[in-house]
């Protein structure tokens, strides 16, 4: 004979998910009450935000000039202009201008000296180009000014403030743990 199985207990009913509301004419406490508030602050934002936004389009169908040409939302609109448009909305005139200055080198400072260095980044209104020799180094530092005056005119005085000119990096000789001093090699690689 077997023994019997003992039964087992009920499952309790799953937890709710919202936690229970005090009932209806006593305060709320603690987390209820910034519960609540969160809530309110919540609707308040949205019923702001929809607002704004409502007059924001409204200024800007106002603030068209008379003889702009309105644009249905299905006619076609040229690739370069529907460009244009998106970095004027997004506030993207700067980074496309310090994009275009590293991506139209040779146009801006000539062949010659777009066939001697290259430019690296451009931070901060900061560019730095790498030379190819020591000696081009020294000729883009000399430059500088009338480079800087190139690209101003071209793309405007404020996309590029500095001109920071690196000459080229020499090979690394060291390998291993172990170092021993010495003069190194005797070249300036360029």
């Amino acid at each position: 004979m077997t023994p019997p199985t003992p039964p087992t207990p009920p499952t309790p009913p799953n937890p709710p998910t919202t936690p229970p509301t005090p009932p209806e004419g006593t305060p709320a406490k603690g987390a209820d009450l910034a519960r609540a508030a969160l809530a309110r602050a919540k609707k308040d934002a949205r019923v702001r935000s929809s607002a704004t936004a409502r007059r924001t389009r409204a200024a800007d169908r106002d603030s068209k000039a008379p003889g702009e040409d309105e644009r249905s939302a299905g006619e076609p609109l040229a690739f370069g202009s529907a460009v244009r448009e998106l970095l004027d909305q997004r506030g993207w005139n700067g980074e496309a201008a310090a994009a275009k200055v590293l991506a139209n080198w040779e146009s801006l400072v000539g062949q010659e000296i777009a066939a001697a260095s290259k430019p690296v980044r451009l931070r901060h209104g900061e560019l730095l180009v790498e030379a190819e020799s020591t000696a081009w180094a020294t000729q883009l530092r000399l430059l500088s000014r009338m480079i800087l005056g190139r690209i101003g005119a071209e793309l405007g005085p404020e996309v590029v403030r500095k001109l920071v000119v690196r000459g080229p990096t020499a090979p690394d000789w060291r390998h291993g743990r172990l170092r021993v001093q010495g003069p190194g090699p005797r070249d300036t690689y360029g």
